[in-house]
């Protein structure tokens, strides 16, 4: 199938177009959140880049929805309305805001286009009324076990800690630091020791690295830290995980589920994960052995093999809808050259 998504959750998008489609994401020169393209990734021939506006509206078969107005978006440029005459789904990434557990989602009681959960808790937590629910969970390219555990210190993956706030848990780590010295990743970083009230020497913001070298410098740190209060499960906990890292991690949203009591600790006990996360930084071989744990649950259950066919199956099903007229249109040129736009 010719998929159109928006490339709105990078590690995401990560997963899903490493799978067995073609996969058409809008790019604008002005990139932003409506033309991000494959934004430099490095990602299979079968991403390609697409002019939304100058797009044939026949060349696309399915569009994975993220943002309600990518409904409106899609129906103007395209002329064909999702969940109408354009085959879609709607991917929630995030938990509800607001009045919880009131908050209804955008797509409530509608019944054109299926509701795709990432999470169990994510389904439960938005109110979805009478629309078609499912969850598909999180599926992670591999790694690979590069865990060493070689330094004394936490690890913790956070964008944007400073603004987040409690939502990411920023005031929980001058406790964690107390423990260990913290190493954290992620975007807008800088002056987070100032802003959390950490000497300089108890914490040092690493940035936003590139996947592969996050991978490796996050492996050598000791224990991996998840203080997130009130955010879908961070794909950085998985990745972690996969990387053969023990884990210390609020019992919040979906981190109970994906984290077994033998890859760590999993509380809302804040003095039981302290407990924890100093035991494991003195104990460099149970910190291995829980890492070991970790690794085999996250393959089990976040494996990007089983997160494509789960994926598959939905998308069969949105295909098997499709007229036999339109799947004539597969033998017609994709795209118009670049540059080039419709003429009235």
């Amino acid at each position: 199938m010719r998929i159109l998504l928006w490339h709105v959750h990078g590690s995401w998008t990560d997963a899903f177009v490493r799978g067995r489609h073609e996969y058409l994401l809008p790019v604008l020169p002005e990139g932003g959140a409506w033309g991000l393209g494959r934004a430099g990734r490095d990602w299979p021939a079968s991403v390609r880049e697409v002019d939304l506006a100058a797009l044939d509206a026949d060349a696309v078969d399915a569009v994975v929805l993220q943002r309600p107005e990518e409904i409106d978006e899609v129906a103007r440029l395209l002329g064909r309305r999702p969940g109408v005459d354009l085959p879609a789904v709607y991917l929630e990434h995030n938990t509800p805001k607001g009045d919880f557990p009131f908050t209804r989602h955008p797509l409530a009681d509608q019944h054109s286009i299926p509701l795709v959960h990432v999470t169990h808790f994510n389904r439960l937590a938005w109110d979805n009324g009478s629309a078609r629910s499912l969850v598909i969970e999180h599926g992670i390219p591999d790694p690979g076990q590069l865990y060493t555990g070689e330094l004394p210190e936490l690890g913790v993956v956070v964008n944007e800690p400073i603004r987040r706030g409690r939502v990411t848990g920023t005031d929980l780590l001058p406790a964690f630091a107390s423990v260990a010295p913290l190493q954290v990743f992620g975007m807008k970083t800088d002056g987070l020791a100032a802003a959390a009230g950490i000497e300089e020497s108890r914490l040092t913001a690493r940035g936003d690295l590139q996947t592969r070298e996050l991978h490796r410098e996050l492996a050598r740190c000791r224990v991996y830290v998840h203080p997130m209060r009130w955010t879908s499960l961070g794909l950085s906990l998985l990745e972690a995980m996969h990387l053969g890292m023990p884990v210390v991690a609020l019992a919040t949203t979906e981190a109970p589920r994906a984290v077994p009591p033998e890859a760590g600790a999993v509380s809302a006990d804040i003095d039981e994960l302290l407990r924890c996360a100093r035991r494991l930084v003195n104990n460099p071989d149970e910190a291995r052995r829980r890492g070991v744990a970790a690794r085999e649950a996250a393959l089990e259950r976040y494996s990007l093999g089983r997160f494509q066919d789960r994926w598959d199956e939905l998308l069969a099903d949105l295909g098997g809808r499709l007229r036999h007229s339109d799947n004539e249109r597969l033998d017609r040129k994709i795209l118009v050259p670049a540059g080039e736009r419709k003429t009235p």
